[in-house]
């Protein structure tokens, strides 16, 4: 909003620069200003200025130079409106009249904001309860310790239907602000509304101030549709604009100079209780621009902790794409890709601060990280697939809209391929229609820690049941409406598949409100934007599928309930198979360590190896006869 110039004036003449930077700059008096360390780099000799008669502070190191209100934008990360509350609350002065329309809005939030807390009360009370044994074992298993519980406020959400609905209803909260503040759902058959999150770990999402207005839950049932489930978008949380943690990491994000962004609510508690405060997390796989905005108020340079496999090396170049026009002089990303089948959590319990550490310290650059991508996406040893390979970087450079590191980008990476391509002068009279250089009938084998970690995609082909699950959403994007969370968090090893699935999510978030019903949502408009996208092709692979027209669920004129029950048939299998071929794994080695072992018990292990075979074959074979 926009504030009476007289009142941003009212409140420099009662809050003095000084007291306000003297709580983060020790000051000494010369004359008429005080002096201290710049709090904006590290200084042996005394450059930042601050001057009460003329309302400013400047600092010789940096050149930064601004009022009280830029100060607290510098060093806290607040927006220039709350660096004003904040301030005009220590003035003692009322903020000034908004708009009406923005004075209802905030007055709404206001009443939701009583459920969301009062709803984290009692999660929280619920975590202490007998109830809750399963999941405060797990909690302890995972190295949560209590004092880390009440940090983060982490509760539990029981398994009864309607538990929260009652208690919040008996408090005289009307049950259609319980339905809007995404506690509890109201069925479209009008049948009773029911609580959201059930036998779940509860994590609370605050914004930017501090206030819970959502919440994330971890499944505490291993056959759960989705292992973890965030509040629907209501007038108080947007996900797509919020960041876990944000509150509590901001002031150690500033302290440090440094912001991780992890993947989960756990790896953001993992990380704090090794001592990384200044950790925080999406709302889902990958970062918005709205994200990493926020993400740069904490830190020019967030490093992104992502697993060390395929699915983290995806989610990293999403988040380069999305960044790409986002750069400006001094703000970037960095990314630090973690041991395959690892992440944060594990990292700090198995190796402590110092293992986190190290991981950190080698950080990729995102021009780095790009510059691996693009070089690895395909052969560059014939002179039409060097030309591809420029193409690929000249348009990734071009997406860049600040005018001087766009001009950077190009110039290193022009001397990145000069020297990958050998491209030296060529001797006057050697013609150009000859050889092509001797550099170019190799391609270089792989050196980057990216390339070593096998990270490098290959050919894809999708799975049957991959394809099947994506092609019912196709098919009907109406199921989003119930599953939409469940589709996201799901795993899927293609790449082309799972590119596919975050442009149907991206359609599914773009649609206002009123067109996001079952009726508004249909393949025609959703084959619409996929071909606005690119994905032309594998959209008319996925509607030529001959499960498209065999299987009676995904068809075009099937009825939306049998949808609805065949998609999760299918999505509960491919569940259970991935969560098998993890335990299968386990076992293998298991009966490795029992054979090597002199007294081993190797035929315990063998047994358990054979049981989840057998079980993975009863299941491929249900598969098969679905697919």
């Amino acid at each position: 909003m926009a504030f009476p110039s007289g009142f941003l004036d009212e409140i420099k003449n009662r809050v003095a620069v000084s007291d306000v930077v003297a709580r983060k700059v020790k000051l000494q008096r010369r004359g008429r200003e005080f002096v201290g360390l710049s709090p904006f780099k590290q200084e042996r000799t005394p450059s930042f200025t601050v001057n009460d008669d003329k309302q400013f502070y400047h600092c010789f190191s940096t050149g930064k130079h601004g009022s009280i209100f830029d100060f607290l934008m510098e060093t806290e990360g607040l927006s220039f409106p709350e660096a004003v509350e904040r301030l005009a609350s220590e003035a003692g002065l009322p903020m000034p009249e908004r708009d009406p329309r923005a004075a209802e809005r905030a007055q709404k939030q206001a009443g939701l904001v009583d459920v969301t807390e009062a709803a984290a009360k009692w999660f929280q009370a619920q975590l202490k309860t007998p109830a809750a044994d399963e999941a405060r074992a797990y909690l302890e298993r995972r190295g949560v310790t209590q004092k880390m519980i009440e940090a983060f406020r982490i509760g539990y959400a029981p398994r009864a239907r309607t538990a929260l609905l009652e208690h919040l209803t008996a408090r005289n909260i009307g049950v259609d602000k319980v339905i809007e503040s995404g506690m509890a759902i109201k069925p479209d058959d009008n049948k009773a509304p029911y609580d959201r999150f059930r036998d779940r770990i509860i994590f609370p999402i605050a914004d930017t101030r501090g206030r819970v207005i959502a919440f994330g839950g971890r499944a505490m049932q291993a056959d759960a549709p989705a292992k973890y489930l965030n509040s629907p978008d209501t007038p108080l949380f947007d996900k797509s604009r919020v960041l876990y943690n944000f509150s509590l990491a901001r002031q150690p994000a500033y302290d440090s100079g440094d912001l991780l962004v992890a993947e989960g609510y756990m790896d953001v508690v993992g990380l704090a209780h090794a001592g990384f405060h200044h950790a925080v997390a999406p709302m889902g796989t990958a970062l918005t621009e709205e994200q990493i905005h926020l993400a740069w108020r904490m830190a020019v340079e967030p490093i992104l902790c992502l697993d060390g496999d395929q699915a983290g090396l995806r989610a990293a170049y999403r988040a380069i794409d999305r960044a790409l026009p986002l750069l400006k002089p001094g703000y970037s990303l960095r990314f630090a890709m973690l041991p395959p089948g690892k992440d944060p959590d594990d990292v700090v319990r198995e190796g402590g601060a110092e293992a986190m550490q190290a991981i950190l310290g080698k950080a990729m650059s995102l021009l780095d990280l790009m510059w691996e991508r693009e070089i690895e996406a395909a052969p560059w040893d014939t002179p039409e697939r060097a030309a591809a390979l420029k193409k690929r970087l000249r348009e990734a450079v071009n997406r860049v809209q600040d005018g001087d590191v766009k001009a950077l980008y190009g110039q290193e990476i022009k001397k990145r391929l000069d020297k990958l391509l050998g491209n030296q002068p060529m001797p006057r009279g050697s013609g150009g229609g000859g050889k092509y250089r001797a550099q170019h009938t190799y391609r270089a084998q792989p050196t980057s820690e990216v390339r070593r970690s096998a990270l490098a995609t290959g050919a894809d082909d999708w799975l049957p049941r991959e394809a099947l699950i994506v092609l019912i959403v196709f098919q009907h994007p109406a199921v989003l409406l119930h599953h939409r969370d469940s589709f996201e968090a799901m795993t899927l090893k293609s790449a082309v598949l799972d590119t596919l699935r975050f442009e149907i999510i991206d359609y599914f978030d773009g649609l206002d409100a009123q067109d996001a019903t079952a009726q508004g949502l249909d393949n025609a408009g959703l084959t619409g934007h996929l071909m606005d996208r690119g994905k032309q092709d594998v959209s008319v692979r996925l509607a030529n599928m001959p499960e498209a027209r065999r299987l009676s669920f995904a068809r075009l004129d099937a009825d939306l309930e049998e949808v609805l029950a065949g998609w999760l048939e299918v999505t509960q299998l491919h569940h259970k198979l991935q969560t098998l071929a993890v335990e299968q794994q386990q076992a293998e080695a298991e009966l490795e360590n029992e054979l090597m072992r002199e007294e081993g018990n190797s035929q315990d292990a063998l047994d358990r190896l054979l049981a989840i075979k057998s079980e993975i074959a009863a299941l491929e074979r249900q598969d098969s006869s679905v697919v």
